[in-house]
């Protein structure tokens, strides 16, 4: 089952959390100051209605006369004020009341009884409230406003880097070691990012230590295999005719293919190699080079253009996907020029999934019905010879041509090259150009 998944960015997950936070926070303290605030007011209500009544008492008992809306026995006098003052005491309360406004009450004991003060919460004390409840709620959104700006702002920094460090590694990814995930962060805050920069630089550096030694290692055994191989060779050239002799030169062919072919790939490997470039007709290139490889190829020139290239390497590669097409497709075999694209297309069981998967490999020609024949280092070759040309090289099957294909009916494999508009520079450094599929 595919699971939903909500995509976002640091930047706005730190604005949230940082707003989220900060409104609580407000919330709280609000809260807090509200409540301390009411109880603060309410307490100066009561000490001012005692100081009232107590004033109102002392008039009474020289003239035994109600003053200041003073009561005597209020029947409505709260049952726990009445209790307190029965006990003897002075005492003041807080009832709230239908309309939300409270009712405070002071009561004291005198000879005839109780004498009790009522009045309301005064309205200059709810103004005050009200404004103080306003000043709270603004207070509040322009914390929470605050808070979502100071999280897109570190957010964006923090997000910024880690930007520029995915861009860096993916450099890296494309084969340019010398890119370095540290210096491309850049900033001088060191956090997290910075170790995550130092440790995807000392992998890259490993890992091209490694590919180094594997790659000095082949061209060790490759080179010193020259040697016998050559000498294998020509003894061969010596053995009297028969078919054993032809199996032995063959063999020895073979293998002094396969040697070269390892050296050359070695040598793509270590990126050292350089174009050397010369400006071309594509189409009248292709068509002649073809024709020299196998004459029973299909030649299409749909558009002729001019190209800064290698002509020996670009000789190469058609020679590899036209040996390719040959030894694992099917014929006919059809060369397309359309501009700068070239087009190889064979007529047979299609490239493997493995391949268009993973793009070449050495050592591996993939499905059984294309293996057995090779060592998988030509399209290795072609592949890396391209990118010496800062060219890119594809590989694709093509739809079945029957109406009721079976299942891994295709209709043949396509390799396709694509020419850059700017050709290597002197340093083997060039523009990677992205290419449609």
């Amino acid at each position: 089952m595919k699971r939903f998944a909500l995509r976002t960015g640091v930047r706005w997950k730190i604005s949230i959390a940082i707003a989220a936070v900060g409104a609580l926070t407000a919330m709280a303290l609000s809260l807090v100051v509200h409540n301390a605030a009411q109880l603060s007011m309410l307490d100066n209500a009561r000490e001012v209605q005692l100081e009232r009544l107590l004033f109102a008492q002392r008039m009474y008992d020289s003239t035994h006369e109600l003053k200041f809306g003073t009561k005597l026995n209020d029947p409505a006098l709260p049952d726990d004020l009445r209790k307190k003052v029965q006990q003897g005491r002075r005492a003041t309360f807080v009832r709230d009341s239908a309309d939300g406004t409270p009712d405070v009450w002071a009561a004291v004991p005198v000879d005839s009884g109780v004498l009790s003060l009522n009045s309301k919460f005064a309205d200059r004390s709810a103004t005050i409230m009200k404004d103080l409840d306003q000043a709270l709620l603004i207070g509040s959104v322009c914390v929470v406003v605050g808070g979502c700006a100071l999280g897109v702002l570190i957010g964006g920094q923090l997000s910024r880097r880690l930007r520029k460090a995915a861009a860096a590694a993916g450099k890296v990814a494309q084969g340019n070691t010398d890119v370095r995930v540290r210096e491309a962060v850049g900033g001088v805050v060191r956090d997290e990012t910075d170790e995550l920069a130092r440790a995807v630089d000392a992998l890259t550096d490993a890992l091209n230590e490694r590919i180094e030694a594997e790659r000095r290692v082949t061209a060790d055994i490759a080179h010193e295999l020259r040697t016998p191989v050559t000498g294998l060779l020509t003894a061969a050239e010596l053995l009297p005719p028969g078919r054993p002799t032809e199996l032995v030169r063959d063999r020895a062919q073979a293998m002094r293919t396969l040697v070269e072919d390892v050296l050359e790939v070695a040598r793509l490997d270590s990126a050292s190699e350089r174009a050397e470039l010369q400006e071309i007709a594509l189409g009248e290139f292709v068509s002649r080079r073809v024709a020299l490889l196998d004459p029973a190829v299909r030649i299409l020139v749909v558009h002729e253009s001019w190209v800064s290239t290698d002509p020996r390497r670009l000789e190469r590669i058609l020679g590899n996907l036209l040996a390719n097409a040959a030894k694992h497709g099917g014929t006919p075999v059809e060369v397309t020029v359309e501009g700068r694209v070239v087009r190889v297309r064979d007529h047979g069981p299609g490239f493997p999934d493995a391949l268009l998967r993973d793009g070449p490999s050495r050592f591996r020609t993939g499905a059984s019905d294309r293996a057995g024949h090779g060592h998988g280092l030509g399209l290795t070759i072609a592949a890396g010879q391209a990118r010496v040309l800062g060219a890119r090289l594809t590989f694709r099957n093509a739809a079945a041509e029957s109406p009721t294909p079976g299942p891994d009916e295709t209709g043949g494999a396509i390799a396709v090259l694509w020419l850059p508009e700017h050709a290597p520079t002197a340093t083997g450094s060039f523009p990677m150009i992205e290419f449609p599929d």
